[in-house]
């Protein structure tokens, strides 16, 4: 891909090419399929829910990984094969204490935001050693310290951490591998929550449209060049570092 220059049109990104986001229904995934459009890219959304704006996707449940890895190969294959970016979005969550959490919702937790990032990339995997694309995954500042009640999405979160670093070491010089850690945003990720575990009304979290431009930066980088990992979050994040 091109190096990122201003231009007539007033982007300030690369045309980032066709770009698979799981997630992308909503959310930070639906932020970055916004920003690839804007962009001149191509966005190819997997999701539960259908994608936003007519863009081309595969509803798909993440938390089935042979069901989304085949979604993700369809997807792929009618977008041309081409492949120049993956962004795993795709994430839940349920907090409770570990002794109360029932262990199919447990096992979910780490099925979709582990599993099922695990299985978008191994679809996506054959086409981007072709064009010479790029990953960035999506942890969470909790992939890298602990908070009670949250022990499956810290595991599944930690899970993302080594995978992305181990993939990174595996892919060298083929793909490029980007581990994204960004801390809260405001989006519909909490809404389901409890009120003890929701942020408090005056917190101050990132807008997902914000963290999209990072992605975008991570996935436009001139070739040769590669962020290997961004920590994106408010200037008042309790959770970081």
């Amino acid at each position: 891909m091109d190096h990122a220059e201003r231009n007539g049109s007033g982007r300030l990104f690369a045309d980032p090419g066709t770009v698979l986001v799981s997630g992308g229904a909503g959310g930070l995934g639906a932020a970055v399929v916004a920003a690839v459009r804007d962009a001149g890219g191509r966005p190819l959304v997997l999701d539960r829910l259908p994608a936003p704006h007519a863009v081309a996707h595969e509803i798909v449940d993440l938390a089935d990984s042979r069901a989304a890895e085949a979604a993700a190969r369809r997807l792929i294959e009618r977008g041309g094969g081409r492949l120049d970016a993956v962004f795993t979005a795709a994430g839940t969550d349920t907090p409770a204490p570990f002794g109360s959490l029932p262990g199919t919702d447990w096992d979910r937790i780490v099925a979709v935001n582990l599993l099922g990032t695990a299985a978008v990339l191994r679809a996506a995997l054959p086409a981007l050693e072709v064009s010479g694309g790029c990953v960035v995954t999506c942890a969470s500042t909790l992939g890298l310290r602990v908070a009670g009640d949250a022990s499956a999405y810290c595991a599944s979160k930690f899970g993302v951490v080594g995978l992305t670093r181990a993939l990174a070491e595996e892919l060298k010089g083929r793909v490029g591998v980007t581990l994204l850690v960004p801390g809260g945003m405001t989006t519909g990720f909490f809404d389901d929550r409890e009120d003890r575990y929701k942020p408090p009304p005056d917190a101050k979290l990132n807008r997902p449209q914000d963290v999209a431009r990072a992605v975008l930066f991570a996935i436009t980088q001139p070739a040769g060049c590669e962020l290997k990992e961004l920590v994106v979050t408010s200037r008042w994040e309790t959770s970081y570092p």
